[in-house]
């Protein structure tokens, strides 16, 4: 058995970390019993340490961090449960296996419900132990192992600055090369906070325009008496106020790409003037008769249905087709959630440099409410709930605490359930039946999902507690 006090004078970074075993600590007041694991357990990929003081053995994990712990469910000062919880509340992707000498299946259903990853009875078998510990090793070195692919598909999967990887980006990709190099006017389509400012930007970064400068004008944000002297620019005494002369977006941009977003908020005056720019390539800044030539590629962006408008006549028939030469749609977040791991651990390695976090990643289950969430603000919703909960977390992983409220309360239901009563086990063993059937029946992916272990996921599906093997 470990000294205590040499193990508090050790190094306090969490185990597991890069170069290092998988890290075990099994707290019991029975010094057999933890002697016992020590010599089952003990081996060059697994490193084990022993505590016969709960309060001892939980400032332990606090500290070190584990991959694993093994509990006695009854101890004096605090039981396994109560130890269990503050180990999850701190670090929830931790495996924490129950040992109890009196199984009873209320407090098998207890353990499990409250975050267990399995729960064994007294004695236990060496080949028991080792059978059901080195199953969990064998998983966490499975999602080591996914999370480094992810990482290293992360870095792979971005083109110029947008990350993707789903059939969707992947098209859109192959769309942007084609066009930035021949385009003069490009309409992008798509959802607010779908990412059109960013595909403009890259539109502008592979065009022959990429040496002139970029500048992007909102429609939405100017009130109709300024767009004329915004875009076009005015000479001195042109109204009260104009004390000298000033250019206009068009003739800053002038040798380089001019974003118009959220086009179809342009009011219609303003439209039959920008028709006669795009039509006669010069611009005449207000109260000046001079016209000035310019050469400025243009990229409208809209989430507006820009051909309803037009038969709505909200929209000019001529400007939206010499707008709509080349459309590009950029997709909605729901029509690429593939890219949503990638996403997110974009976003956290972002955030982590920013706040100076030295951030690992996010829980298991944090994941899962990820997944579930509809993100109908899409990938800047996505990219300000990472970051949200990137300031907000004490720990060194984002939980479903750290999430602001808005990505896990008043979620559409997708169980099903809405207008029904049914015992709480009945949610539960449908719920668990619905994630077997997202993960194309991978049950081991699923438990993970709903961040249960396996034996609770079994239990679920067969409806009945989980029992010991």
């Amino acid at each position: 058995m470990d000294n205590l006090a040499q193990t508090v004078e050790e190094p306090t970074e969490a185990a597991g970390a890069k170069g290092r075993s998988t890290s075990l600590v099994a707290i019991d007041d029975d010094p057999q019993i933890t002697s016992f694991i020590s010599d089952v357990l003990s081996g060059e990929d697994l490193e084990v340490r022993t505590c016969n003081d709960p309060v001892e053995g939980l400032d332990i994990v606090l500290r070190r961090r584990p991959q694993i712990v093994v509990l006695d469910l009854m101890m004096p000062k605090m039981n396994g449960i109560a130890v269990m919880e503050r180990i999850l509340a701190a670090a929830p992707d931790t495996d924490v296996i129950l040992l109890t000498g009196n199984y009873t299946t209320e407090s098998a259903v207890e353990a499990i419900q409250k975050g267990a990853s399995d729960y064994l009875e007294k004695p236990i078998t060496p080949e028991k132990l080792r059978r059901t510990i080195y199953a969990l090793v064998e998983e966490l070195q499975q999602r080591q192992r996914s999370a480094q692919l992810e990482s290293d598909l992360g870095k792979a999967s971005s083109f110029r600055g947008i990350v993707g990887r789903s059939a969707a980006m992947l098209d859109l990709f192959t769309l942007i090369r084609r066009v930035a190099p021949h385009f003069r006017t490009v309409l992008l389509k798509g959802e607010t906070g779908t990412g059109k400012e960013i595909v403009a930007r890259v539109l502008h970064q592979l065009s022959p325009a990429s040496q002139g400068a970029f500048a992007a004008f909102n429609c939405s944000a100017v009130v109709e008496t300024l767009f004329e002297s915004e875009l076009f620019g005015y000479v001195k005494g042109a109204f009260t106020g104009a004390n000298q002369d000033k250019i206009g977006l068009f003739e800053y941009a002038n040798g380089g790409v001019l974003l118009l977003d959220e086009i179809g908020d342009m009011p219609l005056s303003a439209q039959a003037k920008l028709l006669r720019v795009l039509q006669n390539r010069e611009v005449q800044r207000v109260g000046s008769p001079i016209p000035r030539k310019i050469d400025v590629r243009i990229v409208a962006a809209t989430h507006h249905d820009l051909r309803g408008m037009v038969a709505e006549e909200r929209f000019r028939e001529d400007l939206y087709y010499r707008l709509c030469m080349i459309e590009i749609e950029v997709p909605r977040l729901a029509d690429r959630r593939e890219d949503l791991p990638l996403l997110e651990r974009h976003f956290l390695e972002h955030f982590s440099a920013e706040y100076k976090k030295p951030l690992q990643g996010i829980t298991r289950r944090a994941q899962a409410l990820l997944a579930d969430y509809s993100w109908p603000g899409n990938v800047r919703e996505l990219e300000n709930a990472i970051g949200h909960a990137c300031m907000m977390t004490q720990g060194d992983r984002i939980d479903i605490c750290d999430l602001p409220d808005r990505a896990w309360r008043g979620r559409p239901a997708t169980s099903g359930l809405d207008n029904e009563i049914l015992p709480l086990t009945e949610i539960e063993r449908r719920y668990a039946r619905r994630a077997v059937d997202i993960m194309d029946g991978k049950k081991t992916k699923a438990a993970a999902a709903l961040d249960i272990s396996r034996n609770k996921l079994y239990a679920l599906l067969a409806g009945g507690p989980p029992r010991p093997e």
